[in-house]
């Protein structure tokens, strides 16, 4: 059996555990710091800019959909490269933003959320998207299964990070070796961990 590239395994181990238990905080209180909320509130809110232009009920919705395709996008950008690894790291982004997101349906009704907008009164998303469809009383049942995709997507993420770093992690190293192999403009099998070489 080949060594184990420790040098190698541990900081990739580390960062996917990092960012998942992170992640599983994050369900259990909304109110704890993680490392994607930040840059999740500033995609949101650029959100609501970008669909500005197709309606009031798109433009508010917007924050909601630029929030989950920002990770959904990286993700896959990630995997035309052949880093797997990478969209393991997405998929604990995607995670992140869906819990958020779970959490902001789930206050439709009551909204008791400290809200942030680009005015002094901001306008409650989800309060309004969900009673502009006659939806609001099912907030919580909405919530809950946008909360149970999070916890999929979580778990998918770490089954594929798991996989790509047992795999990783006896793989021979060769110095000055490239990083994909191509056949036919097409990356080969043999290229599914060549990234981390």
């Amino acid at each position: 059996m080949p060594p184990i590239r420790w040098r190698w395994l541990l900081p990739r181990v580390a960062l996917l555990v990092a960012l998942a238990w992170g992640d599983v905080r994050t369900m259990l209180d909304s109110e704890i710091w993680n490392v994607f909320g930040g840059l999740t509130l500033a995609i949101h809110e650029a959100g609501h800019l970008l669909f500005a232009p197709f309606g009031q009920w798109l433009s508010i919705a917007g924050g909601s959909i630029t929030q989950v395709m920002a990770p959904i996008a990286a993700g896959w950008i990630l995997l035309r490269q052949d880093d797997r690894y990478g969209v393991a790291i997405a998929g604990t982004w995607l995670t992140y933003s869906l819990t958020n997101l779970a959490n902001y349906i789930g206050d439709a009704r009551a909204m008791a959320l400290q809200l942030v907008g680009f005015s002094d009164d901001p306008l409650h998303d989800w309060h309004y998207l969900l009673e502009s469809v006659h939806l609001l009383p099912y907030d919580t049942r909405l919530a809950g299964l946008v909360r149970t995709f999070a916890v999929v997507v979580l778990i998918a993420s770490l089954v594929l990070g798991g996989r790509i770093l047992t795999a990783g992690a006896t793989r021979p190293f060769r110095p000055g070796g490239r990083r994909f192999h191509h056949t036919q403009g097409r990356s080969s099998p043999e290229s599914l961990l060549s990234w981390a070489a």
